[in-house]
């Protein structure tokens, strides 16, 4: 479990974030909504330490990483696996090489276990003999599911993704979300989403952290969301008359 506690944040005289307090559930996927410059990212990148906190603390299983030095800080971000909104696929390197590139720079593994433990990640992914590929040449949905292998190479205890579902199909968004869920459930990770799909709030989303102005609004489940009455979650979840009509449907039904 990830905890952050009465996290605060600014930028020069800008405050950001306001006394944010949130648990992201081991198991489950987390995920981060709500409009644009409300601070869903300078939340992750303070938990994810790309940004100091002012005052706060985040906790990773009881340790506080935001009172740590820099090298046992260090020994965190080895648990974590990253997917990137635009994949941040290397261009330069192949299909193999791209998913064993973090063992490569953070593991002691000879190049015969990192292309074992590679191969593994790609076929979890469903990605087989597509090793010389290179990123180019991979289609979009292709490409989130190569940067998902590299992702789980570490077999990290804590994954985010930003925007996963980004420039993406409809129907390879949900392949992606499916494929989020699974490994979520399979590895027993504490998985954090950002994201602005209303599919995947309402498909895997286990729980969910509302920001507004900076502050944690509103926190629940797929299943509370559809019910919920705050105002500001409704406008933004339910903006379309298609969301809207759906809500509807829930809620008498």
């Amino acid at each position: 479990m990830i905890e952050v506690k009465n996290i605060n944040k600014s930028f020069g005289d800008t405050q950001i974030l306001f006394d944010v307090s949130a648990k992201f559930e081991t198991g489950k996927v987390n995920l981060i909504i709500g409009g644009s410059g409300q601070g869903k990212s300078v939340l992750t990148k303070c938990i994810v330490g790309l940004h100091e906190v002012d005052t706060g603390h985040v906790v990773y299983d009881d340790r506080d990483f935001s009172e740590m030095e820099r090298k046992d800080r260090k020994l965190i971000r080895q648990e974590i696996g990253m997917l990137f909104q635009g994949s941040a696929l290397f261009d330069s390197l192949t299909v193999l090489e791209n998913v064993m590139f973090p063992l490569k720079m953070f593991t002691k593994m000879s190049r015969e276990e990192r292309e074992e433990r590679a191969h593994f990640c790609l076929n979890r992914v469903d990605i087989i003999n597509k090793d010389n590929l290179l990123p180019a040449e991979a289609s979009g949905g292709m490409q989130k599911r190569i940067a998902i292998a590299r992702a789980i190479a570490m077999n990290p205890k804590y994954l985010f993704c930003d925007e996963p579902n980004s420039g993406l199909d409809p129907k390879t968004s949900i392949m992606i979300d499916n494929l989020i869920q699974e490994i979520t459930y399979e590895y027993n990770m504490t998985t954090v989403v950002i994201t602005h799909d209303m599919n995947s709030v309402l498909e895997i989303g286990d729980h969910i952290i509302f920001i507004n102005k900076g502050r944690n609004w509103w926190q629940g489940n797929k299943e509370s969301i559809m019910k919920t009455d705050n105002k500001e979650v409704v406008d933004f979840v339910y903006a379309s008359k298609f969301m809207r009509n759906l809500r509807e449907k829930f809620v008498n039904s």
